[in-house]
């Protein structure tokens, strides 16, 4: 089976408070278990905020390092899975899952390498 990364676009600003967040999370944990139950899970990944990200650009023979993201947005990737499915509408079937769970949007992406 193909892997997909399912990567969670959150927006800058502050995290929401418990009353918005608890049920958001709890709706997760399911969709997690889900994941885990039916074999389709792969690995899940929560990231620190962009302004703790660290750019290495290699120049010529240098290599510079950067504090803060490497673009300014209005949204950022906050987390991700990575899943194993048969085929792209059921990686789109549990990027749909997880759009409803976080209320957030999901980009879903095929890994490169062997199926």
């Amino acid at each position: 089976m193909r892997q997909y990364l399912l990567s969670v676009y959150q927006p800058d600003g502050p995290i929401p408070g418990p009353e918005v967040l608890g049920p958001i999370m709890d709706d997760l944990t399911a969709l997690d278990a889900e994941m885990r139950s039916t074999g389709t899970w792969v690995f899940t990944g929560g990231l620190f905020p962009p302004s703790t990200a660290t750019v290495v650009r290699a120049k010529g023979d240098e290599v510079l390092t950067t504090d803060g993201p490497y673009v300014e947005a209005k949204e950022h990737v906050g987390g991700f899975t990575v899943i194993q499915a048969p085929d792209l509408d059921a990686a789109l079937e549990w990027g749909r899952k997880m759009a409803l769970a976080s209320t957030l949007p999901i980009e879903v992406r095929p890994l490169q390498g062997d199926s």
